[in-house]
Formats: C-alpha cells, structure tokens, sequence
C-alpha cells in the first residue's frame, strides 16, 4: 500500500483519499491534536513551555548523543544521562534568560541577527556567504530561515546578558601564581603495599561457606535468557529490483548541484618554528630571526622537504612538512588566508600564528570545480538504488507484519513467501553473539516482548527485522553445588582483602604510635619503595594513577609525614609517608601565565553565571507538569 502511495502520488485517486482523510482529520482529530501541541509541560513565571518544544530539545539532546555514541546508545544509556531532565532544564533556563534579558531591556537588531548568521561557516562557500546554501541547510534539519533567525535572535540575546553578568569578572596574578603552585608543585612519598593476593595460608571451613551462600546468594543470580526467531530484510538483497531511469538521475543532479562541488583546496608543505602564543617580545623575534634563516636557504634552492625534516618543530617534520590538500577554512586564519592567496610553487615569507612561525610552500593548487552529470551519475545511481532498495525491504516487511498480524503464524508466513526464518540460541540482554550486528537493540527489543508475541518492524541498521519470541528462561538462584567453587574463590579473595586491609591499618598506628618505618616491614616482610617527584596529574611512578593515593599524597609536609588512612588501591593497601615537597621554577610561570588566566578566567564566570542563574530560579515560579511529561 506505502508503495502504492509513493509511486501514484500524484495521481487524481490518491488526492481524493488524502483529501477525505484530512476532513476526517479536521472533524475527528483536530482538536486532540491542538489539545497535544499546546500541552504545557511547565509555567516559567507564567510562560508556558510546550510539549513541541520539549520533543524537539529532547530529540536535539538525542541526537547529540547517537553522535557520539553510535550504536553503542542503549537505553542504560539514556537513563544515566536523564535526557528528560535535561531537556526541561535548559528549556526552563532559556525562558528564565531571555525574560531577564528584556527586563534589562536588551534588544537585537536584524543587522545584528543577519550579521552573525553570515558568520556562521556551514552557510558559507568559498567564505561568502550563500543563501541557497543557507536555506539547503536549514532544509536538511527542518528548519524554515524564520524559525532558524528567531533561535539566533534568542541566542544573541542571551548571550548579551551573559557578558552582562560576567563582564566585571577578573582574575589576579596572585591567583595565577596560587594556581601555577597547586598544579606545578610536586611530592615525593615512600609507600609500602599490602597485597591481598600474598596471603595464601586462609581456609575456609563448610560453616562459613554455607554462611556466605546464604548472604550473597542473590549475587549469584543466572541473567535471564531468550530464544528468538525471526526475519530480516536486507536492502542488499532488493538492489537487483531497482531500475532508476535517466531522467531521474539528472532530476536530482540539478536539484542537488551543491553536492556535486569541490571547492578550492591547496596542497602544500610548511616548515614550523614553534613560539608560545603569549610569549615574550624577545622570544617572537628569536623565533622570526630563526625562520628567516630558514626562509633564505629555501629561496636559494634547498630542498624545502629536507629542510622541513631538519628545522620544523611541527607534528609533519618527518613527512617534510607535507600537509596535503586542504579547504579554505581548514587551517588557522593567518596561515590560511597565506596559503589560499599563493601560486604553485612559492614560498612564503615567514607568516605568524598562534603555533608560532610558518614558511609555506605551495605546490599545486586545485581550483573550485564542479562534477559533470556523467562524472556524477554513478554516484547518485548508487545513492538513488540504496534509497529504493531500502523501500522495497520495508515494504516486503510490511507486507509480512500485515499477515502474521492478521493471525497466521511467522513460519507459515515465512514458507508461503519463500524466505529464510532463522533461530537464535538462548542469548542474554547482550544479544545474540552470531545472527545480528546490531546486538543490543536487537536484544532490547526481544526482551520487551511476551511469548510468541511478534514485534513490529525494526530498522537495525542493516535492515529491517521481525522478531518472534520462542521462549524465555527468567532469571534465577543456581543450585549449591553448582557455584560452590566460585563461591569458595569469592571468600577466599574477601578474606585475604580483610588480612590485608588489618594489617595495613596495625602497621599504620604502630608507625602512629613511634615506631619507625625500618622495625615495622620487618613484621611483615615487606620492602618500602620510594616514588621520587611526582606532580598532581601525573602517573605516581611505581604506583600508576591512583586518585586517593595522590590527594592524601599533597597533603603531607615535614611537620605531617604520615597520611591519616590506609589508601585502598587497585593492587591493595597503601601506607605511606612524606619525603619530600618541591614547589615549582618561576620561569615556566612566565611561559603559561596567559594560558592559566584564560582557564580561571573561563572559571570563573562559568561559576558566576551558574551562580546568578542559580538565585534567578530560585526567586521564580516554577512549575512542572510530571503527568504530561511522563507520556
């Protein structure tokens, strides 16, 4: 039927059944769905929040993270990031903003809107801005330029009261210096470590396991399990079907010509001269003297490669500076605005950026060009026959789902129509290990249905699916005898912690109480070990990052030489003591003090801000509503 519907839509029938579902719609529907859109999900100070703008925050917060999680968002997932709750916090943050923003009387003028719009570079082409290209753009995300112009024109506005807010914060030298100090500074301990693992002479006697099974037995829980049949539908296999006519492949050449542009990209080679951003007036100039040096030997015919692998301090010195092809925009400003204004084959002059010193030199430049239909043509077929093949396997879904929901069985189903029905083994909530690449989802999915209930149709990436449940195996205690071996591992491994973590905390108040270092391992038979310096971040030598082992480390001096508790580490008990403390050189200050003041600046006003915001939402009328936020 959804095949029927794409291929005639056009025609006079379709339109007249659209046209009695949207009377029906009208008479029937209409006012639920008013009813739905104009859902107050929260009253900020009398304004609502809707549940359209809810979903759209939501789905945007979604979206952020499939990005960066791939297939790997699960539903855990999901549930620890509270996406709920974000969604209704920054939407209760906006409103909060933007009505304070007009109470201080802010406004945005158009210019200002148009302006930072063409700014943004995803509007832009070869660095201009372009208005097809901007309302393309806006299309992909549905996104009309009104809607789009009055975000910007919010964002704006925020961000004047922002600057507002945080404007007057400033950051003293004394504080860069404190904060160069906390984290320069560096200690050196001496630790001795008490290994559970060592102490091998703990036994167990049948009381006590019994005792233990009888305590953690639920611990021991078998996962539940499922057996699955069901169908997939694989765009690969519907490829052959697909039959794309020529006049479609130039339709949609000419309608997406901007996909079919390369734009003009310079491969070159450079030659860096590293100088710190903040760095000193005497430094820049050594730096330039240094490059200028380099610069004449590449002008008198040196090998600009051989030089490159001699003097630059960049990460392509072993490449001989090559960089390769790359657009404008894809390099820092100076050096691109260089790059992309040069010949095939000059050198630069020495061209200054926040890395330090370049020497560029291009070697071809390839112009904006734009692919002919027939250079394209494979491309969009390829395009075009994914697209419709993942039509047709929808559709054969389709057609499947509708019998099966109709009542017949998936396998009678599956024979009448020729395709293959497979079988999992029982699997857990991490999916089966063989039939599917998708694991996770396909799990999630079979785990929420009852038995020889049929799911809907599923897109896991790699095709449409039909699930079946066979049969479910719940989650239970195992027999006695079947862990008693594991359990009798997991007392041993708890006892020998329990040793270890006694001893450690004896020979800590024995030191405590005078005794000294040298008469104590004695009675354990262990051998101190000490780290040397070591700084707040770095890896402790000899110990490896240890988080707990490091803070209490930073607060011992001379006066406390030992921590006040045993440190529980990855490999067991730490004890330690103080040896030594050793602030950091003044000259490397000078190096990083511009860097520092940024960092604390950024701080700052972050908690400013965050502090304001805070005592804004406090003094409001917040309300929401849980019961339609919870649908």
């Amino acid at each position: 039927m959804l095949r029927l519907m794409r291929d005639h839509a056009r025609s006079w029938l379709i339109k007249i059944l659209l046209g009695i579902i949207v009377i029906v719609f009208v008479f029937w529907g209409a006012g639920s769905f008013r009813e739905q859109r104009s859902a107050r999900i929260a009253l900020v100070n009398g304004e609502p929040i809707t549940r359209e703008e809810f979903r759209e925050t939501y789905n945007n917060i979604i979206e952020q993270l499939r990005q960066r999680f791939g297939n790997n968002l699960s539903d855990d997932l999901l549930k620890m990031f509270q996406v709920e709750k974000q969604a209704i916090d920054q939407l209760i943050n906006q409103k909060l903003l933007i009505q304070e923003a007009l109470k201080f009387n802010f406004r945005v003028s158009n210019n200002e809107v148009a302006s930072s719009i063409r700014k943004i570079r995803a509007f832009q082409n070869a660095g201009a801005f372009d208005d097809r290209l901007y309302k393309n753009v806006l299309s992909r995300y549905r996104l009309t330029p009104e809607e789009f112009e009055a975000k910007q024109k919010e964002s704006i506005l925020i961000e004047k009261l922002r600057s507002l807010i945080t404007g007057g914060v400033k950051v003293s030298d004394h504080e860069i210096l404190e904060w160069f100090k906390w984290e320069n500074a560096s200690v050196n301990i001496e630790f001795v470590l008490f290994e559970p693992g060592k102490y091998k002479d703990i036994n167990s006697s049948v009381e006590e396991i019994n005792a233990y099974f009888d305590k953690h037995k639920e611990s021991y829980k078998t996962e539940p399990m499922v057996k699955i049949r069901f169908l997939r539908f694989n765009p690969e296999t519907y490829k052959a079907k697909v039959k794309i006519p020529d006049e479609e492949i130039q339709d949609y050449y000419e309608t997406n010509i901007d996909e079919f542009k390369n734009p003009k990209t310079v491969e070159a080679r450079h030659i860096l001269i590293k100088t710190d951003q903040d760095a000193s007036l005497e430094d820049v100039e050594k730096g330039r003297i240094k490059t200028l040096n380099i610069h004449k030997m590449a002008l008198e015919g040196k090998d600009f490669a051989e030089l490159a692998k001699q003097y630059s301090e960049g990460p392509t010195k072993d490449k001989g500076g090559h960089l390769g092809a790359f657009k404008k925009g894809s390099m820092v400003k100076p050096f691109d605005d260089k790059a992309f204004s040069m010949k095939a084959g000059e050198i630069s002059e020495p061209v200054r950026t926040r890395f330090g010193w370049h020497i560029i030199k291009v070697e071809k430049v390839n112009e904006e060009s734009t692919l002919s239909l027939k250079e394209a043509e494979i491309k969009i077929r390829k395009k075009l026959t994914d697209k419709y093949a993942k039509f047709i396997a929808y559709d054969e879904a389709e057609a499947v789902y509708d019998t099966a929901f109709e009542g017949d069985d998936l396998v009678k189903t599956a024979e009448d129509k020729s395709l293959k029905l497979l079988t999992t083994e029982f699997f857990t909530r991490k999916g089966p290990e063989k039939e599917v690449k998708n694991r996770e989802k396909f799990a999630s999915i079979a785990f929420s249905l009852e038995a020889m209930e049929i799911s809907d149709i599923q897109d896991l990436g790699d095709g449409y699916y039909i699930l079946q449940i066979l049969e479910k195996i719940p989650e239970k205690i195992p027999e006695f005898n079947d862990i008693k071996e594991k359990m009798e591992a997991d007392l041993m491994n708890e006892k020998q912690d329990e040793k270890a973590s006694n001893d450690a905390n004896a020979f800590l108040s024995a030191l405590k109480n005078g005794g000294s270092m040298s008469t104590e391992i004695k009675k354990y038979n262990l051998i101190p070990t000490t780290t040397g310096l070591f700084k707040r971040y770095d890896s402790i030598p000899n110990i490896g990052f240890e988080q707990e082992v490091t803070i209490s480390a930073f607060i011992l001096s001379g006066k406390n030489q030992l921590a006040e508790n045993v440190i529980k580490g990855k490999k067991g008990y730490y004890v330690f003591r103080f040896m030594e403390r050793k602030e950091p050189d003044h000259e490397g200050f000078d190096k990083e003090k511009g860097q520092i003041k940024e960092k604390l600046l950024q701080e700052k006003r972050l908690k400013t801000f965050d502090a304001w915001l805070t005592k804004i939402k406090n003094r409001s009328e917040i309300s929401i509503n849980e019961d339609i936020l919870n649908r």
